[in-house]
């Protein structure tokens, strides 16, 4: 392969023209940018002025096309941008007719954007609204918890939320489908005292509806958990006949998880130990399994001593 040597003054001048070259390109190409330019990008529609006595149901997606009036360097950045433009659009027109037309919000919409990023045209221009009789409707709140605790701490009682009901507000036909309101994931690690704290409740994901409080306070009551033994007496059931039946032991010793707060209050009226006859009778057993029909809340059995017993039964 042939190679051409340069002189020194040669190899200036090459590198001079490259240079100019480059420095002519980008003046170009800051020239064209900074040239008015009308381009198109997608706008998210976001409803203010809702009618207050007619439900609505917009009958059409809730993006439209915008068309700007920027210059190149407006465009080169929104092609750029992975977000949608919010555009604010007022539905109080609503009250007496059934559509908006946007275009007729020109002005203000633009005053709430850059100059030099005015919009001069939508695609649709015109949104068209569903009616339905409006209705108000007090629901329950459903807190979803992922909550995690400290070694031996646990829930030790009734979650508390207040309030513990919202009310929402929207299409009939809408809000007879809606039995409840769940809140925002409640995510915590590693508690090991009572919990008080604020939640959001789940946003609506519909223009027609609104909810009313938007967060709720929560109380999660935590205590330390040990364990306890207690002997507890049996009680035969379906003893249908009144028949004389002798159980051996009468009493089963169980084992079981409470918090230290209440460990002291907890003795063997709080539970119920059960054997059924009727398996005996329609089953055939020859011994009976112990049933506690009767748990305290927040306590948990981790074992019962035995868990069978014998029986006889005098004819």
């Amino acid at each position: 392969m042939a190679i051409i040597k340069l002189s020194v003054t040669e190899r200036r001048r090459l590198s001079a023209f490259f240079t100019c070259l480059v420095l002519a390109l980008l003046a170009w190409l800051v020239t064209v940018l900074s040239n008015p330019h009308k381009y198109v990008a997608k706008g998210v529609l976001e409803f203010k002025n809702t009618p207050q006595k007619r439900a609505f149901h917009s009958l059409q997606a809730d993006t439209v096309n915008i068309t700007i009036n920027g210059n190149g360097w407006d465009m080169l950045f929104s092609k750029m941008s992975t977000g949608n433009k919010v555009i604010s659009v007022d539905l109080s027109s609503l009250e007496n007719k059934s559509y908006v037309v946007l275009s007729s919000q020109l002005d203000q919409i633009n005053s709430k954007r850059e100059g030099s990023q005015q919009i001069t045209a939508f695609n649709p221009d015109t949104l068209y609204f569903d009616f339905s009789n409006r209705k108000v409707k007090r629901i329950p709140v459903r807190l979803i918890t992922g909550v995690k605790y400290q070694r031996q701490f646990f829930q030790s009682g009734g979650i508390t939320l207040k309030p513990a009901y919202v009310i929402i507000n929207g299409p009939a036909n809408v809000i007879d489908q809606i039995s409840s309101w769940n809140t925002d994931t409640l995510k915590l690690d590693s508690i090991s005292e009572t919990l008080e704290t604020q939640v959001n409740l789940q946003r609506v994901t519909e223009g027609n509806l609104s909810i009313y409080p938007k967060n709720i306070q929560v109380t999660i009551p935590v205590d330390e958990f040990t364990e306890k033994t207690l002997e507890i007496p049996v009680t035969v059931i379906n003893n249908r006949n009144n028949e004389d039946v002798r159980i051996f032991p009468q009493k089963v010793r169980i084992t079981f998880t409470t918090s230290l707060s209440r460990y002291d209050e907890i003795d063997e009226d709080f539970f119920e130990a059960t054997a059924d006859l009727d398996l005996w009778r329609s089953k055939g057993y020859r011994v009976l399994p112990i049933v506690f029909s009767k748990v305290p809340e927040y306590c948990k059995i981790v074992k019962i001593e035995p868990q069978n017993i014998d029986f006889i039964v005098k004819k």
